[in-house]
């Protein structure tokens, strides 16, 4: 039986035939069984152990639960959680334990979310594999990390795979937060998003998932990467857990001055497709993208079709400039934050004495790894008074094409269909056969644009590859129009029957 949901699990919360504590020892029991795939950083199985049982006394009285109560859930080891190890997957933090929590952490545990663990990430979430941690990468649990079964939307068995050693990477930089999902150890997961992060793994671990509109959800408690681009995303196991997460996470919050105010009443969920005008850019068809994932990117928009939407190419011509603009935006804003990091105050100090300069620069060297100190250099040379115009400032102007590209297409459709990545999940072997940088340059083409122009994007698992592993696209939305993109995600996700993965017990 595949793993329930936030709805399978609120129903059998309702009906008394499941509690809390029994539901969260499935997630310890899951979570023994795929320690192999490195999903966590650390569990907090105690302290929600304490809240499954406060869930549970809260049934027996007859309370009302929420959307959240009694649900097990992950979080990336970049939200800051009180009393909690926060790493980033750093050897800077190898041992900060935070002293708050971030916002999203704060209200899903105050609506009875049971806190699972945090999970994996490149460090500091520089990466689009979670191969490059201070933990060690994470595995896929698709294609070879441990043995399961596929469940089709009947229940029935479709297929098995037995465990290999060929395995495949999770994606990144919110590797750990997509396994969690996919392997069942949790009903829903938060990751962050800068250019792709949570919907790059989520199409290859084969779960649906929501990058908001940029200041929807609040980034308060997540330490930053590149604070105008950064989102909190959601990974769940059905589309509609996923909107179920955001409803009770989204909001204005004063601790977070870039938050908006939510628009006056939310669309409906949408059941139907037809009148919907649906827009494919053609920029996004790039070098490298296989056949494969430009068969299911054709396949989804006949799908819609059929209901009665009418799909139309549209132009975003300056899509082929935002890998060049991240480029050079997300190391300044890098260089920037990273600065922080001096081993004064919290983090890793290196034992040096003979000046303050050389304290900084040893314990610099010694807490962040080579992607890091390239992303610092690279920034730090933008931002240098001859190149700032040239570089920083250009790549601005720029970000505002991109932007005005999408406005222009707003005025001809209501949403886009594109791509997520390029193939379906690399092996380990292939993927780490070029670095870091030329990996996200790639992996990243059709993800990093929507966080330039800070739109909502939604991804959706459609079918399985040759190779057995998940295919997936992505719906792009005005800004706030987040709750209906995810209303045309579940009409997709109700007709595209992807099936549920098992893992099998040892």
């Amino acid at each position: 039986m595949a793993a329930p949901g936030l709805r399978e699990l609120g129903r059998a919360y309702r009906a008394g035939a499941l509690l809390p504590s029994a539901a969260l020892a499935d997630s310890a029991r899951l979570l023994r069984l795929t320690s192999r795939l490195n999903i966590f950083v650390t569990d907090s199985l105690v302290s929600a152990g304490t809240a499954a049982a406060a869930a549970d006394a809260r049934m027996a009285e007859g309370a009302a639960l929420g959307p959240l109560d009694g649900v097990p859930m992950a979080f990336k080891d970049n939200f800051c959680t009180a009393g909690v190890l926060t790493s980033c997957a750093s050897k800077m933090l190898e041992n900060f334990v935070a002293p708050y929590s971030a916002t999203v952490v704060r209200r899903a545990e105050e609506q009875g979310a049971l806190l699972v663990g945090k999970t994996n990430l490149d460090e500091f979430a520089m990466g689009s594999g979670t191969t490059d941690s201070l933990h060690g990468p994470t595995r896929n649990v698709w294609g070879g990390g441990v043995g399961y079964t596929l469940v089709g939307p009947g229940g029935g068995v479709v297929g098995r795979q037995e465990v290999a050693d060929d395995w495949v990477v999770a994606g990144g930089s919110s590797g750990g937060s997509a396994v969690s999902v996919a392997a069942g150890v949790v009903a829903a997961s938060l990751g962050s998003d800068t250019g792709g992060s949570v919907r790059i793994p989520a199409a290859w671990c084969g779960v649906p998932s929501l990058k908001p509109t940029y200041g929807r959800v609040s980034r308060h408690g997540l330490v930053p990467l590149v604070n105008s681009l950064d989102c909190p995303g959601i990974l769940a196991r059905r589309v509609r857990d996923v909107a179920a997460v955001l409803a009770c996470l989204e909001g204005t919050d004063p601790l977070d001055s870039t938050t908006v105010d939510l628009p006056a009443g939310q669309a409906p969920d949408v059941r139907e497709v037809a009148g919907l005008r649906v827009g494919v850019p053609q920029e996004f068809r790039c070098e490298g993208m296989s056949e494969e994932v430009v068969a299911v990117w054709s396949e989804v928009a006949d799908l819609l079709e059929r209901g009665g939407a009418e799909v139309v190419p549209v132009s975003l011509p300056h899509t082929e400039l935002a890998i060049p603009c991240y480029s050079v935006i997300n190391p300044c804003e890098v260089a920037s934050n990273m600065a922080r990091y001096d081993g004064l105050q919290f983090g890793h100090r290196a034992d040096v004495a003979t000046s303050t300069e050389d304290l900084f620069a040893e314990t610099r060297a010694q807490g962040f790894n080579e992607v890091v100190r390239g992303r610092i250099l690279a920034g730090n040379y933008f931002l240098l008074k001859q190149n700032y115009e040239k570089y920083f400032l250009q790549a601005l102007k720029v970000r505002r094409l991109i932007l005005e590209d999408y406005l222009a297409a707003w005025a001809k459709v209501d949403l886009l269909l594109t791509p997520v990545t390029l193939t379906d999940a690399p092996t380990f072997a292939s993927f780490t056969s070029k670095d870091n940088r030329q990996q996200t340059a790639e992996q990243d083409y059709c993800t990093q644009p929507i966080n330039l122009a800070g739109l909502p994007a939604a991804t959706l698992p459609v079918r399985l590859s040759r190779r057995g592993l998940p295919l997936a696209v992505q719906l792009v939305g005005p800004a706030m129009a987040d709750v209906s993109l995810l209303g045309v995600a579940a009409w997709l996700e109700d007709r595209l029957a992807f099936p549920a993965l098992v893992v099998d017990e040892e």
